[in-house]
């Protein structure tokens, strides 16, 4: 007997419709009265489920999961999706078809805000063989990095207007600016926290019938079994990678400076119901744990009037023992520390002062690295992550969150932002939008506004401006310029290797990085070849030709992985230095 579409059950009909693509479902509800009246609901928001994987907070994505399928209107948040799909992918192909108003068409992207994730990996996910491959993985890079700056500077502007920030979304917002493709933004990372949490109870079912002193005791065993804190292995204190909390999450050995432990173990020990927080003591973040209202430590009932009970101190970086008040008293006193003083940093430290002492840290690490490695290959683990993106970050977390008094505040700012400017100016450009909405507002100074706001003008005004062609085969060029790109050299005074990305035939760089870099003291000064130059610790540099020595020896698998990565993923080889800032830091 022959049974036709219409007569099989209405169960057998979705999951047929299952398998259709979303844009074909409206034409077959035109076919008949029984497709068209087919539960709607479901079959939406199962595309919703299996096609979009990162949304908008301000959706509730999750929320509307858990609720009764009919609470929401799954079609309609298809359709916006989709919408916003097709709209991203036409805004790609305009910055790809044309080199003008690139950082309006970027910002018209980042308003739709986290919908445009998907749409941007799967841009960067393109076969090699696809004609614009390069172009289109780099702008399609270059715009979800602005997506996830945009996201971190939101919650460090909370902070700086008083707001209440988890403190492991303050400190993911540093992953942001170097998360890439990678997973380990803020939703992931909090899943990440809730397995930690959730593995504990399911390992001791007695957790939370424990005292609270011995609950925190517990957690840092746990965390301290499984590698969750401190350094393990050949990793050096200073690798970068030491500084970001989703990495510490993901990566196998868990490696994190102490403050990223003791945050760990805070925001997990919050999942459990124990009260800790990072304490701001000098120069080493320890953890204070305070016991419930009514309670102390050891669980027992306060008598009426009773003074405040003592907190108890914990080092879950170095032990899982809990440390003597009266230690940490003497260390500071041993440090010189005024006894008024002291109370403050035996105290749990506020978000943004966490934040501020990780944006230092990240500092510290970027100038240390060059250093602690000396001559020859740098480990891989040093090599990640992105020491730019990095020491960016770093600087916009300093810049809206300074500490000390108004005038300190401001003496800090114009600093940070002459760093920042000179990476927005050769590298994020199509950050402009967020300088003109976060850091305009907080210049005081007429003049140094003046300034900034001329700035401004002068990108958008030259990203709408058509590009002149540059003759790059002239007798000039073949004459003056040595060394070729692609070729891998050694640096004749850092001993650092590098391959080469870009040139010009005579320094290109302002005449004040000219005088900080010292250029007038070379031999043949600012007239002869620089060389734009990717180096074996991920950072980019401007370098003379006369400080280039080509390698005759084996070149490193770190250089060779990374220039590999970078000649494939980018169509625009001439990248510029960023200056590191020279201050030293206390490391946390």
């Amino acid at each position: 007997m022959t049974v036709t579409l219409s007569e099989l059950p209405t169960e057998v009909i979705y999951q047929v419709l299952l398998h259709l693509p979303p844009s074909s479902v409206p034409t077959l509800q035109q076919v008949s009265t029984q497709f068209n009246e087919l539960s709607q609901p479901l079959l939406w928001r199962h595309h919703c489920r299996t096609l979009y994987h990162y949304w908008s907070p301000e959706r509730n994505i999750e929320e509307k999961f858990n609720e009764p399928v009919a609470k929401a209107n799954w079609k309609h948040l298809f359709a916006e999706r989709h919408r916003i799909d097709r709209s991203t992918s036409r805004e790609i192909d305009s910055i790809l078809a044309s080199q003008v108003n690139r950082i309006d068409k970027t910002e018209r992207i980042v308003g739709h805000g986290y919908d445009v994730k998907d749409t941007l990996l799967r841009q960067l996910s393109v076969s090699d063989d696809t004609e614009d491959v390069l172009a289109r993985r780099f702008y399609s890079n270059a715009v979800l990095g602005s997506v996830h700056r945009t996201m971190a500077i939101t919650e460090w502007m909370k902070l700086k207007n008083g707001e209440a920030v988890p403190l492991e979304r303050a400190l993911a917002a540093f992953d942001l600016f170097v998360l890439r493709g990678r997973k380990g933004d803020f939703n992931e990372i909090s899943a990440l926290l809730d397995q930690i949490a959730e593995q504990i109870r399911t390992d001791d079912t007695a957790f939370t019938d424990r005292s609270p002193r011995s609950r925190a005791i517990a957690l840092a065993e746990f965390l301290r079994r499984r590698n969750f804190t401190g350094i393990q292995g050949d990793a050096h204190y200073h690798d970068l990678q030491n500084n970001f909390i989703g990495i510490a999450l993901q990566d196998d050995d868990h490696p994190s400076l102490p403050l990223i432990s003791v945050s760990i173990y805070c925001c997990i020990a919050k999942r459990l119901g124990i009260n800790a927080q990072p304490c701001g003591f000098p120069f080493h973040v320890l953890a204070i744990i305070k016991p419930p209202p009514g309670l102390n430590m050891d669980g027992q009932n306060l008598q009426p009037g009773a003074e405040a009970p003592t907190p108890m101190y914990m080092d879950p970086f170095r032990s899982s023992e809990e440390m003597n008040p009266k230690d940490l008293k003497a260390q500071l006193q041993s440090l010189d520390i005024p006894l008024r003083h002291q109370p403050e940093l035996l105290d749990a430290s506020s978000t943004d002062e966490i934040v501020r002492r990780s944006a230092k840290n990240i500092i510290t690490s970027v100038q240390t690295f060059p250093r602690h490695n000396g001559p020859g290959p740098r480990s891989a683990a040093s090599s990640f992550p992105d020491h730019e993106g990095a020491f960016y970050a770093a600087l916009w977390a300093l810049m809206l969150l300074p500490d000390g008094s108004p005038h300190s505040a401001g003496m800090q700012r114009a600093r940070y932002l002459h760093f920042i400017l000179e990476r927005l100016e050769k590298q994020t450009v199509m950050d402009v939008g967020l300088i003109e909405k976060h850091i305009l507002p907080l210049i005081k100074d007429p003049t140094e506004y003046g300034g900034l706001l001329d700035n401004i003008r002068v990108m958008r005004s030259g990203d709408r401006m058509r590009r002149q062609i540059k003759a790059r085969n002239t007798r000039d060029t073949q004459e003056k310029v040595k060394y070729r790109i692609g070729q891998v050299f050694h640096h004749k005074r850092y001993h650092y290797q590098a391959v080469i990305t870009g040139w010009d035939v005579e320094c290109a760089a302002t005449p004040d990085w000219m005088d900080h870099m010292g250029i007038h003291t070379l031999s043949r000064g600012q007239h002869q070849s620089f060389y734009h130059v990717l180096v074996d610790d991920r950072s980019v540099r401007y370098v003379a030709e006369e400080n280039i020595a080509i390698v005759q020896q084996e070149v490193s698998p770190e250089l060779m992985a990374l220039a590999g990565q970078h000649f494939k993923r980018f169509d625009e080889a001439s990248r510029t230095f960023v200056s590191n800032i020279k201050d030293e830091y206390p490391d946390d």
